[in-house]
């Protein structure tokens, strides 16, 4: 059974930041091939020294995708909030992102991805 939303934790394992990025790609892929249409991505926030360089590589190259086309949209996790348009046009696209633990909670060691 295959859900809207997919959850990824993108620091597991320590990585750096090139592979975080990698692994992020198959995951965008992996998340299409089973009908998702939002992936949430955990790369942290960089306030203990680590996460902090794969959010800021992760959020540049989904910014190259959205402006491909090859991503509809990606949401900041400091961005989600029902008082955001995107959020309200993402909710719409995947209603199980009104569900989501870190609506309102301007969490910016996540990202939304709608796919």
């Amino acid at each position: 059974m295959s859900s809207e939303l997919r959850e990824v934790n993108l620091e597991r394992g320590m990585p750096r930041a090139d592979q975080a990025v990698k692994q992020l790609t198959f995951e965008i892929s992996r998340s299409r091939s089973l009908g998702c249409t939002a992936l949430k991505i955990i790369h942290g926030y960089g306030s203990s020294g680590t996460g902090g360089r794969i959010r800021v590589e992760a959020r540049s190259y989904l910014g190259r995708l959205k402006a491909r086309g090859e991503i509809r949209d990606f949401i900041p996790g400091e961005d989600f909030s029902i008082f955001n348009s995107a959020v309200l046009a993402a909710f719409r696209r995947c209603g199980e992102l009104r569900r989501d633990r870190d609506l309102e909670r301007h969490n910016n060691g996540v990202t939304i991805i709608l796919l």
